[in-house]
């Protein structure tokens, strides 16, 4: 099905094809089923045909109003999420790269023209939506809990599931892996109560690249947060990483700085929703 989909997603980036009506809903139908079909079943499941319809022909308005870069933007999201659920449904060929005591685990494996992947997984004692408007209603926020980020900020909006962000990271501990800066575009969906959020790199006019700062490359990524099928307080959270830091650093550190930074990311995440819950707390008194 997924080879089908590519196929059907790039027609639409032609012009005179976009123009056919009916092609553009086999698109969309095809990506709302990859999607529907990674969320796996529960409550994904009670999306109908016609709210599905609902939702296609809403999108298909939307793109009527973009203009061409902006549609270049939606295009490039969805081939990244695209890419992201292509990896992440093959469960074969993954190599554990290392397991945190309370059980957090990084996977990786490595891929034709893309090179090597890191998986990570773990539990959040979080429901799906919060931790999506953490992530993604509040992204400009991230560098304010994790400490491996500096800043990020949002570029331009596009529509509902699309945006182009600049990301500037903090300098590993001793300076191993110096500051790095991304423009990428991201692509935020839900399904039923599973979140998505992809991205890759892409360009944009307000940000060029910065003097004294490495531009890397990352994607596809995608963080993927679907309840636990025991407790749907909880979330799996599953973060797909892909990155070209860029500049002469050995792969063994490349390795080893990636896949801690994804435990980290996870702890940090951790702190900043409990904080959260304890400020509601005190209000509330």
């Amino acid at each position: 099905m997924l080879p089908a989909t590519f196929k059907l997603c790039a027609g639409i980036s032609y012009r005179h094809m976009r123009n056919m009506t009916g092609l553009r809903k086999n698109a969309l139908a095809a990506v709302h089923h990859e999607l529907n079909r990674l969320a796996g079943p529960g409550p994904s499941n009670w999306i109908s045909q016609v709210r599905r319809s609902s939702l296609l022909s809403s999108r298909i308005q939307e793109e009527e109003e973009y203009n061409e870069e902006e549609m270049s933007y939606v295009k490039q999201g969805e081939n990244a999420l695209q890419k992201a659920i292509s990896i992440l449904s093959e469960q074969n060929g993954w190599t554990v790269e290392t397991v945190a005591a309370n059980g957090d685990k990084v996977l990786s494996k490595v891929l034709p023209d893309i090179g090597k992947v890191f998986k990570l997984e773990v539990v959040l004692e979080q429901r799906p939506d919060n931790l999506y408007e953490e992530l993604v209603e509040k992204m400009e926020q991230m560098g304010e809990w994790n400490p491996n980020v500096k800043q990020v900020k949002i570029l331009q909006k596009i529509g509902q599931d699309t945006m182009v962000t600049h990301e500037v990271s903090a300098e590993t501990p001793g300076n191993v892996v110096g500051p790095r800066d991304f423009v990428s575009v991201r692509c935020a969906k839900r399904r039923g109560s599973t979140c998505f959020l992809a991205g890759m790199s892409t360009q944009h006019p307000k940000m060029p690249e910065q003097k004294g700062v490495v531009r890397a490359e990352n994607g596809p990524t995608c963080i993927v947060m679907k309840p636990c099928a025991e407790d749907p307080n909880k979330t799996k959270f599953t973060w797909l990483l892909s990155l070209d830091l860029k500049g002469w650093i050995p792969k063994t550190i490349i390795n080893k700085v990636l896949s801690q930074t994804q435990v980290d990311f996870a702890n940090h995440l951790r702190n900043r929703m409990a904080n959260n819950v304890s400020m509601e707390m005190a209000y509330a008194c």
